[in-house]
């Protein structure tokens, strides 16, 4: 009975490494072809980020949207009255604050800024 229980504990441990790669293999691909998606979809004026000089996040989304070539204007609230008074409005939390065809997105994710540019049909 213990050598069993071994073998079915060894039999599912490599069962959950096989599906936990594969779901690893999965999203990674998607992450790689989501960014010429989303690059496809956009056109100038279409997104906009309010920013924040210390965000990380901010710095990670402008760096996926340059690496991408995805049109998108930005501003930040530490030097843009305009700016700080569109975050005030917004009554987000934190930084970023992404708008995506006049579609308010808080924080930054890639999939979400897809779901926004993606036309209803």
């Amino acid at each position: 009975m213990a050598q069993a229980s071994r073998r079915e504990l060894l039999g599912l441990f490599v069962l959950v490494c096989a599906v936990s790669g594969a779901a690893s293999w999965w999203a990674a691909r998607n992450e790689r072809e989501l960014g010429p998606r989303v690059a496809a979809l956009a056109r100038p004026g279409d997104i906009r980020m309010i920013s924040s000089v210390t965000c990380p996040i901010c710095a990670a989304a402008r760096a996926w949207f340059t690496a991408y070539r995805i049109p998108y204007s930005e501003c930040q609230i530490e030097t843009d009255a305009q700016c700080r008074a569109d975050f005030d409005a917004s009554g987000a939390p934190g930084t970023p604050v992404i708008r995506v065809r006049g579609r308010l997105e808080v924080g930054f994710d890639p999939r979400r800024v897809q779901a926004a540019l993606t036309p209803a049909g």
